[in-house]
C-alpha cells in the first residue's frame, strides 16, 4: 500500500546508494546513473552557484529498501532544462507574481527523453511512483515553489503524468531512425538523387581539406587531452555569448567513469584538435551533445555532428541517433521529426488556467508541424 512508503530528499546524487542507482537507473544509459549526475555536480554544472540546487528523492518501503528514486532540482532560472518556458516567467512577471524558483526533474544540459521516475519492478510500482509525485508536490507546496516540471519523460510516464493532473507540453526533436542498410553508402541509397549528390559534396569537401577525423571512446582519451578538446567546446559557447558549464576536469571524469558510453569525434590539422563532437551512448541509441572548432572548416560541423555519427551507428548497430534540440538543417540529413513531451504542475489556479489553454494549441501546432516537416525528408518516394 503506499502508506508503507516513506519519502526521503537528498541535497546530492552522492548522497544516495550507488546500488539504488545501479539497481533502478536502465542498464547502460550514459545519463541515468549516479556517475553522470554525481560528476556534473561537483564540478558546479548543477549546483547551487549555477542555479541548480538537488533535492533529489528517494523513496523507501517499510523494510528500509530503497525502492524508487527521483532525480529533481530546486531552479532559479531556465537554462539547462529544456522545456522552453521563459515567456511562462516573463507572463508570471506581468501578473506580478513569482515564476523562479521552480522545481524541476530532469537530466540537467541533457535534451534526451526517457524515464523519469525509477521505480523497481513489482506489485509496488504504481505505489511508488504516486508516492513520488506526492512527494514533489509536497516539497513544491513546503518551499513555497511556483512549480513542478517533469522534462522529457518517456510515453508511459507522460500518460501517468497526464493521469495525475499535470499538464503536457509539446515539442519537436529531429531523431535518426537506423533503416538497417548495412553501412554509409547503403544509407545514402535510400536518398533522393538531388540529396544524395548534396550529402556527397559535404563529405568530399571534408575529405579534401586534410583534416583527419578519429573516434574515440571516453576509455581511449588521456586526461590530459581534454584541455585542448575542452577549449574547442568552449569556444562555441563564446561566440554566442552563453557560458560553457562543463569544465575540462568535469569531461575527464565523465570520461574516465563512463568509458565507451562516451564517444568523441575530433578533427586534426597536422596533429591538432580543431573541432570535436561530444556524444553519449546506450547499448540502443547515441546522443550527440557538443561541439566545437578553432575555426570554419567547409561542411565539418555536419561531418562530426551528423555524418559521423550516423556511420557510427551503423556500425554497432544502434537503432536511434539524436543529435540533440532544434534544427531544421537535420532534416536533410534524414532525421525525422519527432514529438516530444514534458510535464508540469502549476501551483497557481489562475496561470494554470491559462497555461492549459496555451499547450492545447500548442499540441495541435506541434502536431502539424511535425507532419509538414516530414514532407521534407531526402529519401527517396518509392
Amino acid at each position: 500500500m503506499q502508506s508503507c512508503i516513506s519519502i526521503t530528499v537528498a541535497p546530492s546524487a552522492s548522497a544516495l546508494p550507488r546500488s539504488a542507482w545501479a539497481r533502478l537507473c536502465p542498464a547502460g544509459h550514459p545519463f541515468l546513473n549516479a556517475d553522470f549526475l554525481t560528476i556534473i555536480e561537483q564540478h558546479g554544472a548543477a549546483a547551487r552557484a549555477w542555479g541548480w540546487a538537488a533535492r533529489h528523492l528517494l523513496a523507501s518501503d517499510e523494510s528500509g529498501a530503497v525502492v524508487g528514486l527521483l532525480p529533481l532540482y530546486v531552479k532559479t532560472h531556465s537554462h539547462g532544462d529544456f522545456i522552453y518556458d521563459w515567456s511562462w516567467a516573463a507572463a508570471y512577471r506581468q501578473l506580478g507574481r513569482e515564476y523562479y524558483p521552480k522545481l524541476m526533474s530532469c537530466l540537467p544540459h541533457t535534451p534526451v527523453a526517457g524515464p523519469r521516475f525509477l521505480v523497481a519492478a513489482g506489485l509496488q510500482a504504481a505505489s511508488v511512483r504516486q508516492a513520488l509525485v506526492d512527494g514533489a508536490r509536497k516539497l513544491l507546496a513546503s518551499a513555497g515553489l511556483s512549480s513542478w516540471h517533469v522534462a522529457l519523460p518517456d510515453d508511459d510516464e507522460v500518460q501517468r503524468l497526464h493521469n495525475a493532473g499535470l499538464l503536457i507540453s509539446h515539442d519537436v526533436q529531429f531523431h535518426w531512425l537506423n533503416p538497417g542498410c548495412g553501412d554509409f553508402d547503403g544509407y545514402l541509397a535510400t536518398f533522393s538523387a538531388a540529396k544524395r549528390r548534396k550529402v556527397k559534396a559535404e563529405r568530399r569537401r571534408v575529405q579534401e581539406s586534410g583534416l583527419a577525423i578519429e573516434t574515440r571512446h571516453g576509455d581511449q582519451i588521456d586526461a590530459a587531452e581534454w584541455p585542448l578538446l575542452h577549449a574547442l567546446y568552449a569556444d562555441t559557447f563564446e561566440k554566442f555569448n552563453n557560458h560553457a558549464v562543463f569544465s575540462a576536469a568535469c569531461f575527464a571524469d565523465l570520461a574516465t567513469a563512463l568509458g565507451r558510453r562516451m564517444v568523441v569525434f575530433v578533427a586534426r590539422d597536422r596533429g591538432l584538435p580543431v573541432a570535436v563532437a561530444i556524444c553519449f551512448r546506450s547499448d540502443e541509441a547515441l546522443y550527440g551533445r557538443y561541439w566545437g572548432s578553432s575555426g570554419h572548416y567547409h561542411s565539418l560541423h555536419f561531418e562530426l555532428c551528423f555524418y559521423q555519427g550516423i556511420a557510427y551507428c551503423l556500425e554497432h548497430g544502434l537503432a536511434r541517433f539524436e543529435p540533440g534540440a532544434g534544427g531544421e538543417h537535420k532534416l536533410s540529413r534524414g532525421f525525422t521529426p519527432t514529438v516530444v513531451h514534458s510535464a508540469h504542475w502549476i501551483a497557481d489556479p489562475e496561470m494554470r488556467a491559462l497555461l492549459a489553454r496555451h499547450l492545447a494549441q500548442q499540441g495541435q501546432a506541434l502536431a502539424d508541424y511535425r507532419d509538414q516537416a516530414a514532407e521534407h525528408l531526402p529519401f527517396r518516394r518509392d
